[in-house]
């Protein structure tokens, strides 16, 4: 009679098992979609903005531009140009960032850095373990009574 009952207090213990298994992964797989999800959310945001910046800087640079071309001719002083030079860097580095293939390229440099530059991307000591928190947690802590 004990057997019987152990074997399927077994069974059903292996089966629970397996189901905490599952249900693991299952939450793992909805965790790693749902960053995903807010990485991918955030790099359309970072686009967008780069693109609304475009647009009011293109104005601001297209004013500044005439503006400094017509001062330079009149005053015929070729170093009122000067300022458009800084500024067209800026507004190609946004179009390229909003239009153009900076994110790729800049995604492939950070898949060759994680490929071959792995050293760069360590931490300064070390990972942190729950026991480095535990003890800055202590430290900080003004209520923590050590037993």
């Amino acid at each position: 009679m004990g057997f019987i009952f152990s074997k399927s207090m077994n069974e059903n213990m292996k089966s629970q098992q397996e189901f905490m298994i599952m249900n693991a992964r299952l939450q793992l797989e909805r965790q790693l979609m749902m960053q995903n999800e807010m990485r991918e959310r955030q790099m359309a945001m970072q686009i967008a903005w780069s693109r609304e910046f475009l647009k009011y800087f293109g104005t601001f640079f297209g004013i500044a531009a005439v503006s400094l071309t017509a001062g330079a001719i009149k005053k015929k002083k070729p170093a009122f140009l000067l300022p458009i030079v800084p500024l067209g860097f800026v507004l190609t580095y946004q179009y390229d960032m909003g239009y153009g293939t900076l994110i790729q390229r800049m995604k492939g440099e950070a898949e060759n850095i994680l490929e071959t530059e792995k050293s760069k991307l360590q931490l300064p000591k070390g990972m942190i373990t729950f026991e480095n928190l535990e003890k800055a947690r202590r430290e900080q802590s003004k209520f923590f009574i050590d037993k």
